[in-house]
């Protein structure tokens, strides 16, 4: 049967059993909306208030659900606007598809009316793009971009598709139609039967084997690819085999039971005494899933000084890069887990020594700050906490980026995989609020809370439009120190407390009555009183189907502790 290139997208997409689209519509597009309208009753279209925020919010459907998230954007600045988006994915390996229209093949080239090198512009940031000029080419490029999306270690393509392509008529044949039941055909099936193949060796296995053997003071240290491979459980075992602590990076925040007696919590710049003296002091350091980026490893020379390591992830390219492995194993994690699980005895005996314990016991101050009553001034411990309890133990937690990201990894009792969505290796401000959206679509049962602080917020508000609109009842909380909090820490720390374009006051709206506007209740609150009132109210209103908001006013000079200064050796911390 004959289709249009706008039809083939269509079909192609729920072929690959997408239910979502996350987008913004413009000229070059529209092929392409106008079969979505027709198409309606068997794909959502979720529209946006910014591009930015359809591929966040495609992000955040894809961390907290498996799948692949999709988004689309118009040619030119509707293309350009997915750029951030699709760079905080690739650098955490997350698997959407962006689609993007483009002006017509013969105009491609011209410096048409909004015409961009999308592709060009894109190539550092995607797993691969491609832009397609047949629109015989059309449904078996689909098919491959989401093979290469999900494959090995994830990430994000881009499919650009110009206006006379959408419109174009040719041959469709569904997965079903193909002689074989394939899902793929020419390079795509090629793609499959490449990644099915094993890319260690037995000598691989034995030669982690034999240091894992031969250590005194093992250490796990736990990042995203666990959480992407689905290996959690596969760590938890090695780990009490072991009887090796775990350590986990930003990213990896989940993969291992936050209340687990072994798990020493946050590695790096902001990490707990316990990770960071225990990596100083362990023999042997076993990366799973991780890259070793310089927020965790500090200075590199004096990283984990005493121990050999073993560094175990599916992209081989992360091998060697920023720290020197003794052992590799290159392959997914959870079958070189299950390998090498097999190899190593059942329980084995080591020096720690109680010292895990009691290095857990060892947090700053701040930390230890008990209110002296329910009108005390709100401090973010408190806050994370008491939202915790309140909420459901399956609940999906989503920060934006600073001094509020990581009370969260600090403070939030994290015991389930993809329960944390977070901006890590991009550090994106404005993240949360399309990845909240995104990951309440892919989890409606679930509840969704956002932290979120007063800069940030500011980048992300106009998406409360869509919470409205879609009736997601996501819970916004956010942190107000009329600061960019992080940066005034640094300042303070660094540079001579020169406040340097930081202070926000007198520059934020009233989040509260801007909430109103938008049709959303909103709460602030200036004490643990009124925080405990707010929320309980704001639970009920999100148990109604709607979304709530909470305005915390804290004080602007709280601080994120501990943190390595940038260069010294991780278990050098400011307490």
């Amino acid at each position: 049967m004959k289709y249009s290139g706008a039809r083939i997208l269509i079909e192609s997409l729920i072929e690959q059993k997408v239910d979502t689209i996350f987008g913004y519509p413009g000229g070059a597009v529209l092929h392409i909306y106008d079969e979505l309208y027709k198409q309606k009753d068997r794909i959502r279209h979720i529209l946006v208030s910014h591009e930015q925020h359809a591929a966040h919010a495609a992000d955040g459907y894809a961390r907290s659900s498996g799948r692949v998230g999709v988004c689309l954007a118009t040619s030119g600045p509707g293309a350009t606007n997915l750029v951030t988006g699709i760079a905080t994915a690739y650098v955490d390996s997350v698997p959407i598809v962006a689609i993007t229209g483009n002006v017509s093949v013969p105009l491609l080239g011209k410096d048409s009316f909004q015409e961009v090198d999308i592709t060009g512009v894109t190539m550092p940031i995607v797993k691969h793009n491609w832009i397609v000029e047949d629109v015989r080419d059309l449904a078996e490029i689909i098919r491959e971009a989401f093979i290469v999306a999900k494959s090995g270690r994830p990430g994000p393509v881009l499919i650009d598709i110009p206006k006379d392509i959408s419109s174009s008529l040719c041959e469709y044949v569904s997965i079903a139609g193909n002689a074989d039941g394939s899902a793929a055909n020419g390079s795509a099936k090629r793609l499959l039967e490449r990644n099915k193949r094993e890319t260690f060796t037995e000598a691989d296995i034995e030669r982690a084997a034999a240091l894992i053997k031969n250590s005194k003071r093992p250490m796990l240290f736990a990042g995203g690819g666990v959480i992407l491979s689905g290996a959690s459980a596969e760590v938890k075992k090695i780990a009490e085999q072991l009887n090796a602590p775990v350590a986990l990076s930003l990213m990896g925040m989940g993969a291992f039971p936050h209340d687990h007696p072994l798990c020493t919590g946050l590695i790096g710049m902001h990490g707990t005494t316990a990770s960071n003296k225990a990596v100083q002091k362990s023999d042997l350091l076993i990366a799973i899933g991780a890259r070793f980026s310089d927020r965790v490893t500090s200075s590199v020379e004096r990283f984990a000084r005493n121990a050999k390591i073993i560094h175990i992830d599916i992209d081989p390219a992360e091998i060697n890069k920023n720290i020197f492995a003794d052992a590799f194993i290159v392959g997914d994690i959870k079958i070189v887990l299950n390998r090498l699980i097999k190899k190593i005895p059942a329980k084995m005996p080591t020096e720690w020594n109680g010292e895990i314990s009691k290095w857990k016991a060892e947090i700053p101050k701040d930390h230890h700050r008990k209110a002296s009553g329910l009108h005390a001034a709100l401090q973010p411990r408190f806050i994370i906490q008491e939202t915790a309890k309140a909420l459901r133990n399956d609940a999906i937690v989503v920060t934006d980026v600073g001094q509020h990201q990581i009370w969260t990894a600090q403070f939030y009792p994290f015991n389930a995989p993809r329960s944390f969505l977070t901006s890590g290796g991009m550090g994106t401000m404005g993240y949360g609020m399309g990845a909240a959206l995104g990951a309440k679509i892919a989890n409606p049962a679930k509840p969704v809370v956002l932290f979120s602080g007063d800069g940030c917020f500011r980048m992300n508000c106009a998406e409360m439009a869509t919470l409205v609109k879609e009736t997601l009842p996501v819970l916004i909380v956010i942190f107000n120190n009329s600061a960019l909090g992080m940066l005034r820490q640094w300042q303070k720390f660094f540079y001579d407390a020169h406040y340097s374009e930081s202070d926000l006051d007198n520059r934020s709206p009233d989040f509260v009555k801007l909430a109103d506007a938008y049709g959303i209740s909103g709460f602030r609150v200036t004490n643990e009183k009124e925080f405990l009132d707010a929320l309980a109210k704001a639970i009920k209103i999100t148990a109604l189907g709607k979304p709530a908001l909470i305005e915390m006013v804290i004080n602007k000079d709280e601080r994120v502790v501990p943190m390595v200064p940038g260069g010294k050796p991780v278990d050098e911390q400011i307490m």
